[in-house]
């Protein structure tokens, strides 16, 4: 399958850098695990020495035991239900027995003991909320990846004579489903390549990426023309829109951004390239980096705004690609990540650095390696986007 890249270049620790990109847990069970064991009691049992310290070595005129209602909700956001319960009892007690060792004349009194049962009770009552919200939240999520990879194959490794390797990763967007897609098909015709983006989230935009997934599967097999595959998902997308449309619902306006690639039989040394509005694909090797010009098509399912007179489809072009070269591919997750001062990832840059610095880096797993950690770093983690890397080569 399309190997998705976990190691070289640090990946595994930018991972548990930040940890929101590209995984499900939160950074609350990140930081409350060592070695593997959670240590969520640790902050509300300190919590409650430290009130019950300072209680005991203050004066009378400075009473603090009330203060211990807030271990129970403190423990409400981080540890489970019966932990929080614990937690609960464990303050009355604690209470009770530092309030009857001062003089009946400074004790707080069976109103606070009121007090901090009650909270216990509604801290442990939140606890149950709360966890049940996140099962119901890595439901969806595993819902949402089900989905994904249902319409994203998984490639086998060499797929149709490349050699290649692909990062997904989510933006933190509540589980929505995005729309990046990509997949790669050979065929008596040579081997085709599709990466592209839908427009929007949801269900509204996998069910279009999976339209078009279909027929770029069907045809890029059949056809023995590139343009007659580009002009069959233009029309798939529009028809899919009509489908919407007919049915009532209001985002039939969509449409997709996509890189339509042709590796022929006949061109060992080339490639065609289609572009549907994307961002122009890259070109890394030993001879540096180099930007396919490839811009000014229109994206898929927006052919019907130009007039008649006008070609709705964009021009096949036909660049060289040697077997020592890589063809990388990203969507706008890659290109639109903002650094904190807002500041765009200088994608070609960065390849042309780790390029001069090693050329070893061109090759497709390292490639993708990179972009995605560079992305990690350049973001700080905060996705604004879903982030789509491919590196294809010949092998």
């Amino acid at each position: 399958m399309t190997r998705p890249v976990t190691g070289g270049g640090g990946g595994q620790s930018l991972f548990a850098r930040y940890p929101r990109a590209g995984r499900r847990e939160g950074l609350r069970h990140q930081m409350l695990r060592v070695r593997g064991r959670s240590v969520a009691w640790v902050p509300p049992l300190l919590l409650l020495l430290g009130i019950a310290v300072v209680d005991g070595y203050t004066a009378e005129n400075f009473r603090i035991i009330t203060w211990i209602v807030l271990v129970p909700g403190i423990a409400a956001a981080l540890c489970g239900a019966w932990g929080t319960a614990a937690f609960a009892v464990l303050s009355l007690l604690a209470y009770a027995l530092l309030d009857r060792a001062w003089p009946d004349e400074f004790q707080a009194g069976l109103p606070d003991f009121i007090l901090i049962a009650l909270g216990g009770l509604l801290a442990t009552a939140a606890c149950v909320v709360r966890i049940r919200g996140e099962r119901n939240l890595l439901r969806i999520r595993g819902i949402a990846e089900t989905i994904r990879r249902t319409v994203l194959r998984p490639l086998p490794m060499h797929w149709g004579g490349l050699d290649h390797a692909a990062v997904y990763l989510p933006a933190d967007t509540y589980a929505r489903v995005g729309g990046d897609f990509y997949d790669i098909q050979p065929g008596p015709h040579g081997t085709r390549v599709l990466v592209g983006d839908v427009q929007g989230k949801g269900l509204g935009a996998v069910e279009m990426m999976a339209a078009v997934l279909g027929t770029f599967r069907e045809c890029a097999y059949h056809e023995p023309d590139i343009t007659t595959v580009a002009e069959r998902l233009e029309v798939r997308i529009r028809s899919h829109r009509d489908h919407i449309a007919a049915l009532g619902r209001s985002d039939f306006d969509r449409f997709a951004t996509a890189v339509l690639l042709d590796f022929p039989q006949d061109a060992q040394d080339a490639v065609d390239v289609v572009n549907f509005g994307h961002d122009p694909p890259l070109i890394a090797g030993p001879h540096g980096v180099r930007t396919l010009p490839t811009a000014g098509g229109l994206p898929l399912g927006l052919g019907d705004l130009v007039r008649p007179d006008v070609p709705t489809l964009p021009p096949v072009r036909r660049f060289p690609f040697a077997a020592d070269e890589t063809l990388l591919l990203t969507t706008d997750g890659v290109t639109e990540a903002r650094a904190p001062d807002g500041t765009f990832y200088p994608l070609a840059v960065e390849v042309t650095r780790a390029l001069t610095a090693d050329p070893r880096t061109a090759r497709p797993r390292r490639l993708a390696a990179l972009v995605r950690d560079g992305v990690l770093r350049h973001s700080r983690g905060h996705l604004e986007d879903d982030t789509t890397v491919l590196a294809v080569r010949r092998i």
